[in-house]
């Protein structure tokens, strides 16, 4: 399972397409071929995953009691715009025009690493987001440190 780096500037054209990066093509585990999944992100931004990685977790969501309101509305939330795409000959991958929206994605994106996935946002938006965030990083890390221990400690390196 790959922990990718690096975030990425990319350009949609005007059938909502955009060019893999060759640095991120190159973290890609072997074996994933050209296949992704992207769905609606948790805040405005959509999220691109591997076959490998993401269907793990939507059998585990599909395996949530739907007799819970909220379970329900997750389902429908999370699972139900996630869209198979796959990259074409020229590398370029094409993101659905619904979802373009839901992420409020324009013209310029981010490609940003968020572990074994990708987040997919506006460019304009999620240098806001930055903007408003970094200067609370000390605290979003210790915060995380104190609810599920550090983070930044392995065996290997602590």
């Amino acid at each position: 399972m790959a922990n990718f780096r690096g975030v990425f500037d990319v350009t949609l054209d005007s059938k909502g397409r955009f060019l893999l990066p060759a640095a991120f093509r190159k973290q890609l585990p072997e074996g994933t071929g050209d296949k992704f999944v992207i769905t609606r992100g948790f805040e405005q931004y959509l999220l691109l995953y591997t076959p490998d990685v993401w269907d793990p977790i939507a059998d585990n969501i599909s395996e949530m009691n739907d007799m819970l309101e909220e379970v329900r509305d997750f389902k429908r939330l999370f699972l139900s715009p996630a869209v198979d795409v796959d990259a074409d000959s020229a590398d370029r991958v094409m993101i659905p025009k619904g979802l373009l929206e839901d992420g409020g994605i324009t013209k310029e994106m981010v490609m940003v690493p968020a572990g074994n996935k990708m987040e997919l946002w506006d460019k304009d938006t999620y240098n806001e987001y930055v903007k408003q965030k970094k200067g609370g990083l000390s605290k979003l890390a210790g915060d995380i440190a104190l609810q599920h221990g550090n983070p930044f400690v392995t065996k290997k390196n602590g």
